[in-house]
């Protein structure tokens, strides 16, 4: 999204962990406990990466593969710091009406379950049309860019 729309989108990441997957929740605190180094995108890279290996020896690994200072971010792991914007962001979800994962809002339209890059910059492209910000020409016939690339 970043390469194709830049400053025109504003990714913003909220938790929701599902209670079927055990190891979720304490995957989502490592998450923040690596914001707190400031790590998170890259920390939460290394965790999508790296499924279904979530369970706590795999994220204190990959902690230290980020280079984070190891006795902060196991402090932070038990911190409410930690814990308390994810019992926020579920709140937000459950008031929202989000039932599962992957849910996105594109400038406040729900879109359920994972889709394609195309069906996002389909809805990207009109809600910027709607609101007479021109679309970026890589975005005007979108086609799938590349993880990582």
């Amino acid at each position: 999204m970043r390469k194709v729309y830049g400053d025109k989108v504003r990714i913003v990441w909220k938790h929701d962990p599902l209670a079927i997957h055990k190891d979720a929740p304490l995957a989502h605190i490592a998450s923040m406990a690596a914001e707190q180094q400031g790590k998170f995108w890259e920390f939460h890279d290394k965790v999508f990466a790296s499924q279904p290996k979530i369970q706590k020896d795999f994220l204190l690994q990959y902690a230290r593969d980020l280079g984070l200072d190891m006795k902060r971010f196991e402090q932070d792991l038990y911190s409410p710091r930690s814990k308390a914007p994810i019992d926020a962001d579920m709140a937000e979800a459950k008031a929202l009406g989000v039932t599962g994962t992957p849910a996105f809002f594109i400038n406040g339209h729900f879109v359920s379950g994972a889709k394609p890059f195309e069906d996002f910059a389909q809805s990207i492209n009109a809600e910027l049309t709607k609101l007479n910000v021109p679309v970026p020409a890589a975005a005007a016939s979108p086609t799938p860019v590349k993880k990582g690339g």
